[in-house]
């Protein structure tokens, strides 16, 4: 959704500014904490009670959060409730990943298989994806047995499939053209 991505931008540019300072990784730690929290169905309606004060809000997701929040998150949580973005916390967790992950030169990769990956498969797959995309990767593996055999990887915008569905419907269009 583009909008929540407008919205949440300036947010995880703000918080990042701060964060490159001190420790990135324990802000985004925390960050996903908050995050998870504030997509909990009761904890959004809770927040959009009108007789509920926004103190009241920061201190259940604070409390439920289950890590101790470093003073610029909870800046960045109190601001975020105050102005009634609290549906924007999810996508301002994911910039601020990416911007983090910008700054060390690696990039999320998931890795969609028809099987289960073990390691040493894992590793492998990686470092030939690396070597192609030209970065560090950071591979999260999803299995999906519609693509018969063969793996489909998003990285980013790009997308490379070798699935053996895609080599089938590559065919199929070849075959009715």
């Amino acid at each position: 959704m583009a909008e929540l991505a407008t919205i949440a931008r300036p947010y995880a540019e703000a918080l990042f500014q701060v964060a490159v300072h001190g420790d990135l990784k324990q802000a985004a730690e925390q960050l996903n904490a908050v995050a998870a929290v504030a997509v909990d169905p009761q904890v959004r309606q809770f927040a959009d009670n009108p007789k509920v004060s926004a103190e009241q809000v920061f201190d259940v997701i604070a409390a439920a959060a289950k890590v101790p929040l470093s003073s610029m998150v909870q800046n960045l949580l109190r601001t975020v409730i105050d102005n009634g973005r609290l549906a924007a916390l999810p996508e301002v967790a994911l910039q601020f990943h990416r911007l983090v992950n910008a700054r060390s030169g690696v990039s999320d990769a998931t890795v969609f298989s028809a099987f289960p990956l073990d390691a040493g498969q894992l590793s492998s797959v990686v470092e030939a994806l690396e070597k192609r995309f030209g970065r560090k990767l950071n591979a999260n593996v999803q299995v999906e047995p519609e693509l018969i055999g063969g793996i489909r990887v998003v990285v980013g915008d790009e997308v490379l499939d070798t699935s053996v569905k895609a080599r089938l419907e590559q065919m199929k269009v070849a075959l009715t053209a």
